[in-house]
């Protein structure tokens, strides 16, 4: 189904300033828009690419609160994010999203905290409900993740997800695999920065990569996510023996 509510960026780069670290970033420098053409996007790159930089500005200038939650969240803990989202025009699709939610692993316990004073005395399972039943500090973090995906997330919604399997073992990476996909399917767009060659493997994504200074889409294959755990599987004694010799 072709309903992307943010169909694209541009980026004003007289909007930021000289000295602004943002300019350092070759792969953002490297673009003045950048267009999402499918359900599902992902962006993937070395630490330091600037991924998530350009993630958290895109949720920002949408109208997201930085540290995550929906658009409804209005807090701060620290404010860390650049300028950059003063300088991008989101554009936005035809129709609105019916739901929406910014998840990012770093500030996810920030966003729970909110979501306790947000309660305000209300019935604790009939609010907790829509959280998989209890609060989320009552979970582990991978169990918060999910049960936060599995009841807040709906068709023909918007989610921008920041590394969401840095909780996740590989079998419940999985489950958010089909989570985000059959969602997809149903009209929902994702924005997503991932290092997870399981989550990378979702079909129909979009995959830019920002490694060699530049973004460009590549293939699943491609992404040095898969091409390093591909080798590492295949040549694991190999591979220990010439990093582990010196320290032996």
């Amino acid at each position: 189904m072709d309903n992307k509510f943010i169909r694209g960026i541009k980026i004003d780069w007289n909007k930021v300033g000289n000295n602004n670290y943002v300019r350092n970033i070759p792969s953002i420098q490297s673009i003045n828009q950048l267009n999402f053409c499918n359900n599902i996007t992902i962006f993937v790159g070395e630490n330091g690419t600037g991924k998530s930089t350009l993630l958290e500005s895109i949720a920002v200038a949408y109208g997201f609160n930085a540290e995550g939650g929906n658009r409804n969240f209005n807090f701060s803990t620290m404010d860390t994010h650049s300028e950059l989202h003063q300088a991008i025009t989101v554009v936005k699709g035809t129709s609105r999203p019916k739901s929406n939610f910014f998840l990012r692993a770093e500030s996810f316990y920030n966003v729970a905290s909110k979501i306790e004073d947000y309660r305000d005395g209300d019935d604790y399972y009939s609010y907790y409900k829509s959280y998989g039943g209890k609060s989320l500090h009552e979970q582990s973090h991978g169990e918060s993740f999910l049960a936060l995906i599995q009841n807040r997330f709906t068709p023909q919604g918007l989610y921008i997800l920041d590394e969401p399997e840095a909780a996740l073992s590989p079998q419940r990476q999985l489950t958010l695999l089909m989570l985000i996909f059959n969602l997809a399917q149903k009209g929902t767009q994702f924005i997503i920065a991932s290092h997870s060659p399981i989550l990378l493997g979702i079909p129909d994504a979009t995959i830019f990569s920002f490694d060699d200074g530049k973004i460009n889409e590549i293939k699943y294959e491609e992404t040095e996510s898969y091409k390093i755990t591909e080798l590492f599987i295949n040549n694991k004694s190999l591979i220990l023996n010439n990093l582990l010799d010196n320290n032996r």
